[in-house]
């Protein structure tokens, strides 16, 4: 109906127009009528050959980097109003900068950003990588060392490449955990053999392998003794726990919004403290030989503007969620353990993540449990996903049954027995023993 009416003439609508917004009426009421009777939805396609995408509505989905991602409510109805691809810049006016929009708010959105994340200015961005890139291509020079650690995310190493940067690397303890010492004595170990020191380091919070937390803070006061910049990923927690960049001691804060701030991808924040806006969020100084042209006060490192449309709007329609959900971090965190105790009960499933759980992100190991079946059924691996999949769960790599990770974020107590249980009645139906 919508469509009808953007394609008619603004004081009213022709008979034909009429007749069609009359005949979608119809049909929906037919839609309604028939869910009421329970005889389902019969809507499979969005177009053409597009499925409609029901995974959240028909499954319980642990996918890792799915979990915290799902858009709230708020967000699904703001997608539909401002999914157009420049929405946001109905109202832009100079001096024509994404971030200094009122209408929506934007303006006041990147400074409540800032504020959320205990930073003094932020940006939005195109995901978590372009906050990297953001920061690595202004503080790195050619030949220039970033620390990075064994857990780093591949985009760290790709936004160190693209800057002509070396990256040397901190390496974690027995239980895969980067440590404040271990950051001291690797800085201290690239002074004396290379002459210099790291010119950034880049801290996951928690990192993508395991889930593990790291010592961030630690990490900070490490960065101001040794005078290191310190980048603070918190791709896995800017939306989902508590940061306070400041109180960590990072000069830059990176989070994702398609990941952990229940947004549209690509999305993400970048925010930073004072001493560093001139630099980060530098503006355009160039000019054109010929016509003289220049462009305001358009960022470099933002390349004028960055996210618009579904992106942004989503990210703006979910905050006032996000801001409320991070109060609650230690209910997901408990529903995590909560979840890996009865995982656990299956004999020979194991835990490869930090114990007791600090995350809801969790790498495990069945190969002494789930793989033992997979070694003897017909479908090998796929066996065990396609009986979660009966039980309506999703979200574990096709095919896995030795080491695989899932994400509990955002289930209900309720929602994490029927999980656990899940598990519990696939080892009690193929003999595995289950504790």
């Amino acid at each position: 109906m919508r469509e009808v009416f953007r394609h008619a003439l603004p004081t009213e609508l022709s008979d034909s127009e009429e007749a069609a917004i009359k005949s979608k009426l119809d049909r929906l009421e037919k839609i309604i009528s028939e869910i009421k009777a329970g005889k389902g939805n019969r809507l499979k396609y969005v177009a053409g050959k597009l499925e409609l995408r029901t995974r959240e509505e028909e499954f319980i989905n642990v996918d890792p980097i799915q979990a915290a991602g799902r858009l709230t409510l708020d967000a699904r109805k703001a997608l539909i109003s401002y999914g157009d691809g420049y929405s946001v810049c109905d109202n832009c006016r100079k001096p024509f900068r994404l971030d200094k929009i009122k209408k929506p708010q934007l303006e006041e959105f990147h400074a409540e950003l800032a504020t959320f994340l205990g930073m003094d200015a932020a940006r939005v961005v195109p995901g978590a990588r372009r906050g990297f890139q953001a920061v690595v291509s202004s503080l790195v020079e050619k030949g220039d060392i970033v620390l990075l650690t064994a857990f780093s995310h591949y985009t760290e190493f790709l936004a160190v490449e693209a800057s002509g940067g070396v990256v040397r690397e901190v390496m974690g303890d027995e239980k895969n955990i980067i440590t404040a010492e271990a950051i001291a004595e690797r800085i201290e170990a690239i002074e004396r053999e290379e002459g210099k020191r790291p010119a950034l380091m880049i801290i996951d919070h928690i990192d993508y392998l395991f889930g593990n937390e790291h010592d961030v803070y630690g990490a900070g006061k490490v960065a101001a003794e040794y005078d290191v910049p310190f980048l603070y990923n918190g791709a896995y927690t800017v939306g989902t726990m508590p940061v306070d960049g400041k109180a960590i001691g990072a000069d830059f804060v990176v989070g994702s919004g398609h990941k952990s701030m229940a947004s549209c991808a690509p999305s993400g924040v970048l925010a930073v403290k004072d001493e560093w806006v001139d630099k980060i969020f530098r503006t355009t100084a160039i000019k054109g030989d010929l016509t003289m042209r220049s462009f305001g006060i358009k960022e470099v490192e933002m390349l004028g503007c960055t996210l618009m449309g579904a992106p942004v709007i989503t990210m703006m329609a979910s905050f006032p969620h996000v801001k409320e959900r991070v109060k609650e971090w230690k209910n997901e965190v408990r529903r995590s353990n909560r979840f890996i105790e009865l995982f656990l009960k299956v004999k020979g499933s194991k835990v490869l993540s930090e114990m007791p759980r600090k995350h809801t992100l969790t790498k495990v190991d069945t190969t002494a449990s789930f793989d033992v079946i997979a070694k003897t059924h017909k479908k090998r691996g796929y066996f065990f996903t396609s009986e979660l999949k009966k039980r309506g769960i999703i979200g574990i790599f096709e095919g896995a049954t030795r080491d695989w990770k899932l994400n509990t974020y955002g289930l209900s107590d309720r929602e994490i027995e029927y999980l656990g249980e899940a598990f519990i009645e696939i080892a009690e139906k193929y003999g595995i023993e289950v504790e």
